[in-house]
């Protein structure tokens, strides 16, 4: 049976076309045999290629595709661009391939890369445990400490799994970079706490980004004012369930978020597309009795209402008050925080437990 399923597993790897899947799958989540075979190393040149001179790599890219010769020439000439980033798991996803690929093929440049990006982490917190989008900054809202498509829990979990010689990572980490590690993740987690919005002596959730000297939540982009936020702060929420021994302040962040969530769930509720009057797929949020919950991106800070913004910067109460290109084009509602209600019990008993048994 052994024998049958790893064989199933080198004809699985051998039939599958990565150009039909997207660089965070092939980085990631390809079948453990695939790491290391001929076709893996072609892409970890292109890892190599497109990592930026200041150690982190660009977003939106699928790096895994086969390069021209003059697609080659202009990645070499972009190394210099200051476009290297946290957000859209950027970075960080290319440092747990090549952990992966070092496992199977030994290769010194891997391992330098690795400890590249490893460095840019470091270099780019903040001294208050935060992180910026990019690296060396870039003016504007970029210097925000960024909770953003889960730029900062993406950074802790990889510091996490450093420190903790979790798979692979004690054979590719420089030991002399693990010190910072250990503190840049212990800052990190500080910072998550300091930056938990507090509504009526109460810890509620987080904004997508907050200011990196006040802490303070702020706004990005025109559509993206400061708010109580719906999707990052699930994430922030299920980063801080998986720390084994939670500390008084980490527990108490974590039931108030999870009240927070509770208490502005969107009951029975969910997308629905049709077409409009233009003749155009549109969508909508509707209420149906069968559907689960949902919950808003974006919270009011003084009122706690869900609201929508089109480019103009303009609070709306629903989708159908903003344009159509902002309305289809930006993710307004959200499931995630459903993830943590599912985890929450198992956690609750688990502190429990702890506590029963004095740890």
């Amino acid at each position: 049976m052994a024998i049958l399923l790893l064989m199933s597993s080198f004809v699985a790897v051998g039939q599958t076309d990565i150009t039909k899947l997207s660089w965070g799958y092939v980085a990631t989540r390809m079948p453990v045999g695939w790491y290391g075979s001929e076709e893996s190393v072609r892409v970890a040149e292109n890892i190599l290629l497109y990592q930026r001179d200041a150690g982190g790599w660009p977003k939106n890219i699928e790096k895994h595709l086969p390069l021209t010769e003059e697609e080659r020439k202009k990645v070499l000439t972009d190394k210099k661009l200051n476009d290297a980033i946290f957000d859209n798991s950027a970075t960080t996803t290319e440092m747990r391939f090549l952990e992966k690929m070092y496992v199977k093929v030994p290769d010194k440049r891997y391992r330098e890369s690795f400890n590249r990006g490893l460095r840019f982490i470091l270099d780019a917190q903040y001294e208050n445990g935060g992180w910026p989008m990019f690296w060396p900054l870039r003016k504007g809202y970029y210097t925000h400490i960024t909770f953003n498509d889960n730029a900062i829990v993406n950074i802790l979990r990889l510091l996490r799994d450093i420190n903790e010689k979790k798979y692979n990572f004690s054979l590719i980490t420089d030991t002399s970079l693990l010190s910072r590690s250990q503190r840049a993740y212990r800052l990190g987690i500080e910072c998550i706490l300091k930056t938990q919005i507090i509504a009526d002596g109460k810890p509620t959730v987080w904004c997508a980004q907050h200011d990196e000297f006040t802490l303070k939540p702020a706004a990005a982009r025109s559509y993206e004012l400061p708010s109580f936020s719906g999707s990052e702060s699930a994430g922030i929420v299920l980063l801080l369930m998986e720390i084994p021994e939670p500390s008084p302040e980490v527990i108490r962040a974590v039931t108030g978020a999870v009240e927070w969530f509770d208490a502005h769930r969107l009951k029975n509720t969910r997308w629905e597309y049709f077409v409009n009057e233009q003749g155009q797929r549109d969508r909508r949020i509707v209420h149906d009795p069968a559907a689960g919950d949902m919950w808003a991106r974006f919270y009011d800070l003084e009122t706690g209402e869900p609201f929508v913004c089109d480019r103009d910067g303009i609070k709306k109460k629903s989708l159908e008050e903003i344009g159509y290109e902002r309305r289809n084009g930006y993710s307004w509602y959200t499931d995630a925080p459903e993830e943590v209600k599912e985890k929450y019990s198992g956690w609750l008993k688990r502190i429990a437990a702890q506590k029963n048994t004095g740890h």
